[in-house]
């Protein structure tokens, strides 16, 4: 975890930076949203920014966003400043941190934040096979090409073997190939000097050198434009970059590993995957088999995500009762580890006795999970796009204001009132969250209260 404290924050700094440490936390800090920038560009990275809220936390985000830079971001000032806490939400800050720092809330905040997650949790023998094959090619520096459906966990294997790597210490820089456009990959991967494009205000480095002595993961390789497979090719062959619009070539030290959930032989034969890219990736392949042919590996992974999110919630730990567990282990999980988490943290939040009861362990739409397939007949299919369709025009004419209201007040009446799990359901913070219910308290919507349920109609 690499944290940049960006701000003076006076005495305050000095203790934020020993609880980050102590949680084990790389900091680094820069006086001013310049020289923060400046260290950005530079390829030294930050998986989180911890911003004084004097500072202009939109501009801040603006010039993030227009450079492509994709960092976290939190301010932090003295709890009486209200209006600058709530402004900085606004602008895009993640979260609002109340100085004097508390070690509970610091830890929090990191642990939310933090890409590390490493906890390979499995029982069942086939996983065993493929996690004890990772960590004995781990301390070679050979290429890895790790293979399976969504869902599987295949960063979480990426990350794992990273950590048992010789270069553990050292960075693990990620890049998603699918979900950055194609004329800004190039940049994002290799860099680019200023005025290389338009919009290159200054040097950035890429991935490949922020990745240096480190791991860089090529996530959804198989996303790559065929074009710029050619270069990285040479990439990985010569350990040798060129930045867009550079002239110099740069050396970089770094092991390649890459995940695809397509079969990458069969987008050679389509043409749209280099062969010899391939050879170059796949010198040893981990293939993650589905969470449906791992049954082992369920409630094992059920139980802890019971615990993970019983925890990030303040909420008492429940063990799953018998009948939630029969439930659990019924289910094919279509969407694997991915799926069975959802699952679970909607199972935490819907809980309340002493146990998880099966109840609990229900899809969206209120059915208990079932390895019996839904019916897919066209009379369903119809009613589903009538439903769809009914829903958009309901909102059509409304503002995005309105909209957010609607869902914020709904969402509550779900949580019978309760703050907590509702912010947790709409992915904002609880401080966030009751901004906006002052707000709409202020402008006469009745605002459900803790433990109030919705009148019947």
């Amino acid at each position: 975890m690499r944290l940049m404290i960006v701000g003076s924050l006076n005495g305050n700094l000095t203790t934020a930076t020993k609880m980050a440490m102590d949680r084990g936390a790389k900091v680094s800090h820069a006086p001013s949203i310049e020289s923060a920038m400046m260290e950005l560009r530079s390829g030294n990275g930050a998986d989180l920014l911890m911003v004084d809220v004097a500072f202009d936390i939109a501009d801040l985000v603006s010039r993030l966003a227009t450079e492509h830079i994709h960092v976290s971001l939190v301010a932090c000032g003295v709890d009486a400043d209200s209006t600058a806490a709530v402004n900085a939400i606004r602008g895009g800050a993640r979260e609002f941190i109340p100085l004097p720092p508390d070690a509970d809330l610091i830890a929090a905040v990191l642990q939310a934040v933090s890409a590390e997650k490493n906890d390979m949790i499995y029982r069942d023998p086939c996983m065993k096979t493929v996690i004890d094959l990772a960590s004995q090619i781990a301390v070679s520096d050979a290429s890895v090409l790790i293979t399976g459906e969504s869902g599987t966990g295949k960063e979480v294997m990426a990350r794992h073997v990273h950590q048992k790597s010789k270069r553990a210490h050292q960075p693990f820089i990620s890049i998603n190939c699918a979900a950055i456009p194609e004329n800004l990959l190039e940049s994002e991967l290799f860099g680019h000097e200023k005025g290389a494009f338009t919009g290159a205000m200054a040097r950035r480095i890429g991935k490949f050198e922020e990745a240096n002595g480190g791991t860089l993961l090529l996530d959804e390789i198989s996303e790559m434009d065929v074009r710029l497979q050619a270069k990285l090719l040479r990439a990985i062959q010569e350990r040798t970059i060129d930045r867009v619009g550079g002239t110099t070539p740069v050396k970089v030290d770094i092991r390649i590993l890459a995940t695809s959930n397509r079969d990458l032989g069969e987008a050679v034969r389509e043409g749209i995957f280099r062969e010899d890219l391939l050879y170059r990736l796949n010198v040893v392949n981990l293939k993650i088999p589905p969470l449906r042919e791992r049954p082992g590996d369920i409630l094992a992974l059920a139980e802890f995500f019971a615990k993970k999110y019983a925890a990030a919630n303040g909420l008492p730990e429940r063990p799953l009762s018998p009948d939630a567990s029969a439930q659990l282990a019924l289910n094919p999980w279509p969407g694997n580890v991915r799926e069975l988490e959802n699952t679970l943290h909607r199972a935490v939040l819907l809980s309340s006795g002493d146990q998880i009861e099966a109840d609990a362990i229900r899809m969206p739409d209120g059915a208990l999970v079932s390895r019996t397939p839904a019916p897919q007949n066209d009379v369903i299919a119809a009613q589903a796009a009538q439903t769809a369709e009914a829903i958009t025009r309901s909102l059509v004419g409304q503002t995005v204001a309105e909209v957010e209201r609607d869902l914020i007040i709904d969402t509550l009446h779900h949580c019978l009132g309760n703050r907590t799990h509702a912010a947790t359901i709409l992915g904002i913070s609880i401080r966030t969250l009751r901004n906006k219910l002052n707000l709409y308290s202020g402008d006469g919507v009745a605002v459900p209260k803790p433990g109030e349920m919705r009148p019947a109609l």
